[in-house]
């Protein structure tokens, strides 16, 4: 076959890119044409997400790109915009970091209880999903609920923009915690309950399909969040392994055909997501990288400039184990010091104050590695399948001190790598799309002969076993 060009926009908290894959039939090759930071705006104390400069970046990465066969994009998830009948934009998307969802889950708890949210959705309780977001709208009487036409999630709203199409697409739509992933539509008395006008909510749409086009290029609808498109992109060679999609945040579990939505998920606080194919990621949000990303911006207004290399090299220099944090305590999820808040949640638990670089960053990275351990058992756990194997893939795969970290504390082999996985499992949809792929399977073999992996073994697994119920002790105190 003649080289195929695919483009995938992928758009993380952090910062986005235009990547093209060129298929020349047997092996991947991927070229980075644009990349560009991901910078949120506060105005009058909200945290907004600065979407026109987005799709401005976006718009100039696509420009760069030579003979696109299609394009497909994926952004973060939870997040969402208003769009009036003409379809203008009603206002700047909200960041949902922002705090305008403090308190929010005890509010809604207090109309309708856990049990049967989590019934009606299977959705992990966190103060960013949709539905705190949209509660406060409700609660606080905001305007856009009147004035809307439509609601559309962050990449339904690019696709748009790309398009003139507007869907809500199925693996961004069921995050919010507004969906009902055994009817496969909207949680409409969900939606009832807190003053949501049916009218904004349109029909879910599967991913897979042409969409229409930019300008020439055909559009194709990848899955919109960004773990979908990444999961799609694990280069798994066996059924017994588990992902963590390593990034700002790290979204560690496994592939389901369909959910797992019981007590006891509803007890380990669990999430089913919707994937590629109608499958269901049934996983858990762990805070990740952003412990460090917020720590390292702390460490540069006070004039310290450390690179990800400076920073995990001083950590390996550090002592094990001496502080540990559960890294999804509430405390964590805003911007600020987070040295200092992880400071003072080791003198809140007793232990030694980290009270340098290397030790902060050291604390990050093997708390990471136990909560991956911790989730890991209860996945296995509520699904009955053996893990041996953790592919960890996304910018944290190139982290080697952490990747190890994650196999002595978890003991399964850990295969890292791609780092871009992201970018390929868009691209993977998009190839389908076109009629030269024929199966996710298929796209994971070709991505596996394309890309290197490195593997890493299980170490000193016995000193990680003895520190982990020291550990599982805080993670306890915090789910109190």
């Amino acid at each position: 076959m003649t080289k195929r060009t695919v483009l995938a926009v992928d758009i993380g908290a952090e910062s986005g890119r235009v990547v093209a894959s060129h298929f020349d039939g047997q092996r991947l090759q991927t070229e980075d044409l644009h990349r560009f930071p991901n910078i949120p705006v506060e105005v009058r104390g909200t945290l907004h997400w600065d979407l026109l400069r987005l799709w401005h970046e976006i718009q100039a990465g696509i420009r760069l790109a030579k003979g696109a066969a299609s394009i497909g994009l994926d952004t973060w998830g939870v997040d969402f915009a208003f769009l009036d009948s003409a379809g203008n934009l009603l206002g700047n998307p909200v960041h949902y970091r922002d705090h305008r969802t403090d308190g929010m889950i005890d509010y809604v708890l207090s109309k309708m209880p856990r049990a049967e949210i989590f019934a009606r959705t299977g959705i992990q309780f966190m103060p960013i999903n949709s539905l705190y977001q949209l509660a406060s709208l409700s609660k606080n009487h905001h305007p856009v609920l009147e004035q809307a036409a439509s609601f559309v999630a962050v990449p339904d709203l690019l696709y748009y923009w790309l398009t003139g199409v507007k869907v809500n697409e199925f693996s961004i739509t069921s995050t919010m915690q507004l969906y009902d992933p055994r009817a496969g539509d909207w949680a409409f008395d969900l939606l009832d309950a807190f003053g949501l006008p049916r009218r904004l909510f349109g029909e879910v749409t599967h991913p897979g399909a042409i969409l229409g086009k930019y300008g020439e290029i055909p559009v194709t609808l990848a899955p919109h969040h960004d773990t979908a498109d990444a999961v799609v992109g694990v280069p798994s060679i066996t059924p017994n392994y588990a992902y963590i999609s390593s990034g700002t945040w790290s979204l560690l579990g496994v592939e389901r055909p369909e959910p797992v939505i019981n007590e006891a998920a509803l007890a380990a606080n669990i999430t089913n997501e919707g994937g590629y194919g109608g499958t269901f990621r049934i996983l858990k949000n762990i805070m990740g990288l952003w412990l460090l990303q917020e720590s390292r911006r702390t460490w540069a207004s006070n004039g310290e400039e450390y690179s990800y290399d400076k920073l995990a090299a001083l950590a390996s220099e550090a002592p094990p184990f001496v502080s540990l944090v559960d890294p999804d305590i509430d405390a964590f999820l805003n911007t600020g010091d987070m040295p200092a808040r992880i400071r003072h949640f080791c003198e809140e638990t007793d232990q030694p104050i980290p009270d340098s670089v290397a030790a902060v960053t050291r604390c990050i990275f093997e708390s990471l590695a136990f909560k991956y351990r911790y989730v890991l058992n209860l996945l296995m756990g509520l699904t009955g399948q053996k893990i041996d194997t953790l592919h960890i893939v996304g910018g944290g795969s190139q982290n080697a001190l952490l990747c190890q970290m994650a196999a002595d504390a978890t003991g399964c082999k850990v295969i890292a790598g791609p780092n871009e996985a992201t970018s390929l499992g868009n691209a993977v949809v998009q190839l389908i799309a076109l009629g030269d792929l024929k199966s996710v399977a298929e796209g994971r073999a070709l991505i596996r002969e394309s890309f290197p992996l490195v593997e890493y073994e299980p170490r000193h697994t016995a000193d990680w076993d003895a520190v982990a119920p020291r550990f599982n002790k805080l993670v306890e105190r915090n789910t109190r």
